[in-house]
């Protein structure tokens, strides 16, 4: 039925990208869904186009029109969520972050951005002429209501995903396609656990009961949890997440995950994008147990706390003595993003039931080779403020676990330098004796 309309559509990706003007703001895709071949197709126009800015995140890869302009005077990238490669670009002026509460992204697109043209990668159409987002949802629909131009680059690799809605876009409001054929999806290999982050993990994992809805960051700890919790004697737990990781598809495969007890979605993984390894892709192939929705539904905070025992595990930086958190930079550096973060924080403290987890080492090394104490007296200057002290729950590290809700200035304190590394307690006894935030004389 569609047949003819896609033919009519269906051009090179030199042809597509000329609906891309000078001064456009182009919606490019996130993580391992961004469009290769389109990219290819604007670095061979880098001369003829000026003040173009790209919008996207977590470059699991280059990009070719950033790669053909290295003093950013054709393109800006600017991110939603810095990875490695955004972070040194960021640190030549390439690239710049946007600073998000990740469920509002859909919202900024309808309401407050510009967005000229949707240039992203789409699995193959179906007969009902729908083409799949795959393994990124996201903020896709929002931008594609407001743009002047749709293009999707189709990849024969990317999985037809199931959804809740807003998960697929349909021929009748598409531009232009660009056939890719089978291109690969770009891997994120699993985050090997150490030995400390199964320490941390260790006093998370008691905590998570039977039929609790469980939303994991990325990272080492959060994968050791899934580890852990995949070897563990727990049993009808929910998905209800952001990131799809690699670890969930462990718990699903060693029959930990029924989704029978959610309130929401019942029996069905939630997310709103995957990236991992040819395991998690290959799972998620129109799999049925899976529902891709936009983050405005998946980190929600009314909507994700409806799911009781919501467990929400995300890492961070550093933390000062007041409770606020830092996840996403060194002072002024950014490292990465806030992302959902401060949406899960929420949900799972107003889930019934529901519990927040913060977890980082005690401690790291700088470029100096000293260690440094990520608990401080106060946050490192310019570092930015991810969690508000308000909203923390539970801090953990090597060291144990705290749970600062209700407590005032000086069990803060307490309770923060009691899961510091040792070496560091007595300074920041000191400390916030200064801060005239210490009532007591000491610490056990």
């Amino acid at each position: 039925m569609y047949k003819e309309e896609y033919h009519n559509k269906c051009v090179t990706s030199d042809e597509a990208v000329k609906v891309i003007r000078s001064g456009d703001w182009v919606e490019y895709g996130f993580a391992a869904s961004i469009a290769g071949l389109l990219g290819e197709a604007l670095a061979r126009r880098t001369e003829e186009l000026h003040d173009v800015n790209m919008r996207g995140g977590v470059m699991m890869g280059p990009l070719a029109m950033v790669e053909s302009d290295p003093n950013g005077e054709h393109f800006t990238w600017n991110s939603w969520h810095f990875g490695g490669r955004e972070r040194k670009l960021g640190q030549s002026g390439l690239a710049y972050y946007i600073p998000i509460k990740y469920s509002e992204v859909p919202r900024y697109l309808r309401e407050n951005l510009q967005t000229d043209v949707v240039a992203i990668q789409v699995a193959p159409m179906d007969e009902h002429g729908f083409f799949s987002f795959g393994v990124t949802v996201s903020h896709y629909a929002a931008a594609i209501e407001k743009a002047r131009a749709v293009i999707v680059e189709v990849n024969n690799d990317m999985p037809r995903v199931h959804g809740g809605y807003d998960h697929a876009v349909h021929i009748s409001k598409v531009d232009y396609i660009v056939e890719g054929g089978n291109r690969g999806l770009p891997q994120l290999p699993s985050t090997p656990a150490s030995d400390l982050d199964r320490q941390i993990a260790a006093y998370v994992l008691p905590e998570i009961k039977d039929g609790a809805c469980i939303q994991l960051g990325i990272g080492g700890m959060p994968n050791a949890l899934g580890q852990m919790i995949a070897a563990s004697d727990l049993k009808d737990l929910g998905i209800h997440t952001e990131m799809l990781v690699d670890g969930f598809v462990d718990m699903v495969q060693a029959g930990k995950v029924t989704g029978m007890c959610k309130q929401l979605d019942r029996g069905r993984i939630v997310f709103a994008f995957a990236a991992g390894t040819q395991k998690l892709y290959n799972f998620m192939r129109d799999n049925p147990s899976l529902a891709a929705y936009p983050v405005d539904y998946t980190n929600h905070p009314f909507i994700a706390s409806q799911n009781e025992q919501l467990i929400s595990i995300n890492s961070a930086l550093e933390i000062d003595l007041a409770g606020q958190v830092c996840s996403e930079s060194a002072g002024s550096s950014m490292i990465t993003g806030s992302g959902g973060q401060l949406d899960f924080v929420e949900a799972a403290y107003n889930s019934k039931g529901g519990k927040s987890f913060i977890c980082l080492p005690s401690t790291y090394t700088d470029k100096k080779g000293e260690v440094q104490s990520r608990i401080k007296a106060v946050m490192t200057l310019g570092s930015l403020i991810t969690d508000t002290r308000t909203t923390v729950q539970y801090v953990v590290t090597e060291y144990g676990k705290v749970n600062l809700k209700g407590l005032s200035s000086w069990q803060r304190a307490e309770a923060l330098i009691s899961i510091a590394h040792p070496d560091f307690r007595e300074d920041l006894v000191n400390e916030a004796q200064k801060l005239r935030i210490w009532r007591r004389k000491g610490i056990a």
